[in-house]
């Protein structure tokens, strides 16, 4: 990876922030919402729009726009040896149906940025730059979400992904087709020298210590189960207290074990029942049957199996106690993921750059980078959201955070792509 000296670096000019956020608000205006938000899901006519105004952007810089046979989209900036692997900057730029301005679509028009900036200073750099908009970040349309991103790092099959069907029954590769972004893989980079992805942190984090940037150190691993306990439906009035088998009291002490388990881990331990449903529902009789869903995260990944085997040994407890059975369904095993020393310090020192109020902090949500991170040396920039609220439409990050991250990603991104010195 190329490294370059403190000297080489200066002087750097600062990116233009106001471009930089009326690039942010033109984008939001395809599938933009009533409510200020953006629906722009996933291989539709409006992922289209957004598609070809990014690729417009792009070949107005003199970038060569490609797209591989997942739909990613891939825009180089060559640097002075046209052999080496990429410094490769982006995200994604598809929302969630209720979503947001910033999520993804800041990483991908930072990188515009990036290169909008080295452009107007006539910078050079060692290494070719290439922009990304990784396809189907989100899944909420066609699942799994990072769909781009896996099968570039081989997470998932490309005729695995393509095969992926929406609601309607229209499969993933029909929808690509249909919006004309089937590409070629052999025109995308083999190899990645170093990925960066500049972000909103999605949570409250940076809000609560008043920091600007978050240096991204790696993301979470996460376990995800299902659990059903049973127990016996019975009539309210006739069953007496001591006779019953309710599974609804058990699910309470399985949510009350997850927090409790959870908090036992701090600071990076999650524990989280996000879903819930209850049979026969009904006000006059004993629950017989619940199932629930459960989230476990941890930075560590011997902690998170130790919290794993701590919750599977209550659950075997409360069965015991309670009279009931709890069957217990992986859904989803990802390990925890730590990023690359090298992009890491390169953030790091972007953060110092700028001046920028900066801590060091675990991403607890996915990303793209969490995949890319297998094949290529990888690390994320965090910048504040308001609240920490994401994935809605009331997502906002201030102009002022967005131009500082995309500061951090600019230098970050010079240092590792290597500016071109003469005699160097």
């Amino acid at each position: 990876m190329t490294m370059v000296t403190t000297e080489m670096l200066q002087p750097l000019p600062a990116i233009d922030g106001e471009r930089l956020w009326q690039t942010l608000m033109e984008l939001a205006t395809i599938g933009g919402t009533s409510k200020g938000g953006c629906n722009r899901q996933a291989l539709t006519d409006l992922d289209r729009q957004g598609r070809e105004l990014l690729t417009r952007w792009c070949e107005a810089e003199g970038l060569t726009v490609r797209f591989d046979a997942i739909g990613n989209i891939f825009a180089r900036r060559p640097g002075r040896n046209p052999n080496a692997d990429p410094i490769v900057i982006g995200s994604h730029i598809d929302t969630q149906p209720t979503g947001g301005k910033y999520d993804g679509c800041f990483g991908v028009l930072a990188a515009l940025e990036v290169i909008r900036t080295l452009n107007a200073h006539g910078i050079e750099t060692e290494r070719p730059i290439e922009l990304v908009s990784w396809t189907n970040e989100e899944g909420c349309r066609f699942a799994p979400c990072m769909m781009g991103s896996g099968v570039f790092a081989g997470q998932l099959t490309l005729e695995d992904a393509l095969a992926r069907t929406d609601a309607d029954g229209v499969t993933a590769g029909e929808a690509l087709a249909a919006i004309g972004y089937v590409g070629d893989d052999a025109s995308r980079p083999a190899r990645f020298a170093g990925y960066l992805e500049a972000h909103i942190e999605q949570g409250p984090i940076l809000e609560d210590t008043g920091d600007t940037i978050g240096v991204v150190t790696g993301a979470l691993g996460l376990k995800w189960f299902d659990v059903t306990v049973t127990g016996m439906a019975a009539h309210s009035g006739s069953t007496p207290m001591h006779l019953r088998r309710d599974a609804l009291l058990g699910a309470i002490r399985v949510v009350e074990a997850v927090e409790r388990i959870a908090l036992a881990h701090q600071p990076d331990g999650r524990g989280t029942v996000g879903a819930f449903q209850v049979s026969p529902d009904s006000r006059n009789v004993i629950p017989g049957q619940v199932t629930l869903s459960v989230d476990f995260r941890h930075s560590d990944g011997e902690v998170l199996a130790a919290m794993m085997s701590e919750f599977r040994s209550t659950l075997d407890t409360i069965a015991d106690e309670a009279g009931l059975e709890i069957a217990v369904t992986p859904t989803a095993d990802y390990p925890p993921q730590h990023f690359h020393p090298a992009c890491i310090a390169a953030v790091r020192r972007g953060a110092e750059a700028g001046g920028y109020a900066h801590r060091d902090i675990v991403s607890g949500a996915g990303h793209d980078a969490v995949f890319v991170s297998d094949v290529a040396p990888t690390a994320m920039i965090f910048i504040p959201c308001e609240k920490g609220i994401s994935h809605n439409e009331a997502e906002y990050a201030s102009p002022e955070d967005v131009a500082a991250g995309a500061n951090v990603l600019l230098h970050a991104t010079l240092e590792l792509a290597g500016r071109a010195v003469e005699g160097v």
